[in-house]
């Protein structure tokens, strides 16, 4: 068997639209209103899967919803048309692109019946994420359907808020190998909310049947979430054996690299200090929103948001970084602005799978010149411009409706995944 890890990005859908919806994200908050650019966003996404691919990766892919949700809607009692504006634009919401909160992932490796599991995240804690989970699931049973080599769980239960990936960290000598699986959670407090409970992260590891003796749970800092880290994945990545953090990021970090040395000897840490980056440019530059990927040679890199660049203390550290001993040789800039302008980042687009490619749908799963194809349905299909008074426009929803039907049809899953 050939176990690999493999990024599954997310493809930003026709109807993204800056509505500024997700409360304690600032990127999203600050950029509310604003005119966006679907087709520039679903292009942008695929350039950065194709720049992947280069580099020797593994790819997948998670396709965008249906939109507008009208079975959600009508369990409000409405429809698009007649939905108050908040309601509307949930219901409009292309936030499933972040593919890190599609699930928390498993390996085979870690799992006592050795098979990679997957529990679907729930993402209650926010009114237009909430909704993702049931056409999230029917993908994941899809390209993972086989039951040998995979479980495919559904939502833990509200009210406990479990927002995938993107709270999870997995670290580990290789990724074929056993490893130690971190769970980090919120603490409600300061102006925005908590969004990932302990009782989820706990749930979520008994459901996988992870091994207590190999599993942490850690707090996030509270600076951290108040200073706009909505998720763990905005302060800290880890890949293998290495943890990239910020000084900050947790609430209890000596307690925690203490637990993690114990359980992973080789493990790296590499902080960086508050007193080189603070909080505030961290989370501007999404300096740690970035995959942090092993490259054929065995060298690490970090694919990381061209607005690192723009942040001259941010920059200055990583170059730094670079030329010395660590385990981190080589910085990839991307351009993913208009999802970084709704507040996610490289690793927000991202869920990442350890498996072996042959027991997952073909579907599911990208090379360079599937890429063309569905770019060339991008161009033509998605539409260049929305704004905000858009969302109800006949019209614009129409053409929503039509560009995600000529996408699945392309894939030929639209018999699988018709709303």
């Amino acid at each position: 068997m050939s176990v690999r890890e493999i990024n599954f990005d997310g493809l930003v859908g026709p109807s993204h639209n800056y509505a500024g919806l997700s409360l304690g994200n600032l990127a999203s908050s600050r950029n509310a209103g604003a005119v966006s650019h679907p087709r520039a966003a679903a292009l942008q996404g695929i350039e950065k899967m194709r720049g992947n691919l280069r580099l020797g990766l593994a790819q997948g892919i998670f396709l965008p919803q249906w939109r507008p949700d009208g079975a959600w809607l009508a369990t409000l009692g409405t429809d698009i048309s007649n939905a108050d504006p908040h309601i509307r634009a949930a219901a409009m919401s292309a936030s499933s692109m972040w593919a890190a909160n599609a699930a928390t992932v498993s390996p085979a490796a870690d799992t006592a019946d050795g098979r990679t599991h997957l529990t679907v995240a729930n993402l209650v804690t926010m009114a237009h994420r909430s909704h993702e989970w049931p056409q999230t699931l029917a993908q994941l049973r899809l390209a993972f359907s086989d039951t040998r080599a995979f479980a495919v769980h559904g939502p833990i239960p509200a009210p406990f808020g479990d927002e995938g990936a993107a709270n999870h960290m997995r670290l580990c000598d290789s990724h074929g190998a056993p490893g130690v699986g971190v769970f980090v959670y919120g603490q409600s407090g300061g102006p925005f909310p908590a969004r990932q409970h302990v009782e989820a992260s706990k749930a979520v590891a008994r459901i996988h049947g992870l091994d207590p003796a190999r599993t942490l749970f850690v707090q996030q800092s509270q600076e951290a979430i108040a200073a706009g880290a909505f998720h763990n994945d905005v302060v800290a990545v880890a890949n293998e054996r290495v943890l990239f953090t910020h000084e900050q990021a947790f609430a209890d970090k000596q307690a925690f690299y203490a637990s993690l040395r114990t359980l992973l000897p080789s493990v790296e840490i590499v902080e960086v200090p508050a007193s080189a980056v603070s909080l505030a440019d961290a989370i501007k530059s999404y300096l740690f929103n970035a995959q942090l990927v092993t490259l054929p040679d065995g060298t690490m890199a970090l694919i990381l948001p061209s607005e690192a660049q723009a942040v001259p203390a941010v920059w200055a550290w990583l170059e730094q970084m670079i030329v010395g001993n660590g385990p981190i040789r080589r910085l990839i800039p991307v351009d993913v602005r208009q999802s970084m302008a709704n507040g996610g980042g490289p690793a927000c687009l991202r869920l990442r799978v350890v498996a072996d490619p042959k027991d997952i749908d073909p579907r599911f799963l990208v090379d360079e010149p599937r890429l063309d194809e569905i770019a060339r349905i991008v161009s033509d299909y998605w539409p260049e411009t929305i704004a905000p008074d858009d969302l109800s426009d006949t019209r614009l929803i129409a053409r929503i409706e039509q560009s995600w039907l000529s996408l699945v049809d392309h894939l030929q899953l639209s018999g699988d995944l018709m709303p």
